[in-house]
Order: structure tokens, then C-alpha cells, then sequence
């Protein structure tokens, strides 16, 4: 049950999204491939440093990820209290 999910934490729509665009899986093969590079080319520190960068910028993508989310429902939920509310456009 979705709203039992919600409430206990259980319902994360981010870990169910799954692209299937072959640009997407290409993309992930080419940081991955860069990752690897980049590795074996910085120091330690560096490589460190680098990780770091990059977690911040998932957690920046969640929050914009999040952001967006709650936009579309917000959105969603305007245009179906619109639907049912009967009010016509003017003609």
C-alpha cells in the first residue's frame, strides 16, 4: 500500500526509476570508463578529492531530483482539483 509505504519511509520513487534510453547506459559506460583513467592517472588525494566532488553533485541531484518531484505532484494535483471542479474555459 502506497500511502502505508509512504508513511514508513518505505516508498523512495528515485530507487524505482530505471532509463531505459541506451544514451543513459552509454553515458554511465563513459564516467565509468573516465573513472578508471582518472584513477589510475591522479594521486590517491586526488582520486579522494574527486569522489567527493561527485557525491556532492549526487546529493545535489537528489535534492534538485526531490525538487522536481514534488513540483510534478503539486502540478498533478492542481490540474485534477481543475478537472473536478467543473469550471469551464471561457469560449
Amino acid at each position: 500500500m502506497i500511502l502505508e509505504d509512504l508513511y514508513f519511509g518505505r516508498w523512495r520513487p528515485n530507487e524505482l526509476i530505471k532509463s531505459a534510453d541506451p544514451e543513459f547506459q552509454l553515458i554511465n559506460q563513459k564516467i565509468s570508463d573516465s573513472m578508471e583513467v582518472l584513477k589510475k592517472k591522479l594521486s590517491k588525494e586526488d582520486f579522494t578529492q574527486m569522489e567527493m566532488m561527485f557525491d556532492l553533485l549526487s546529493e545535489s541531484n537528489s535534492l534538485h531530483s526531490a525538487a522536481a518531484f514534488i513540483h510534478g505532484y503539486r502540478t498533478g494535483a492542481l490540474m485534477m482539483i481543475e478537472v473536478f471542479s467543473g469550471v469551464k474555459e471561457p469560449e
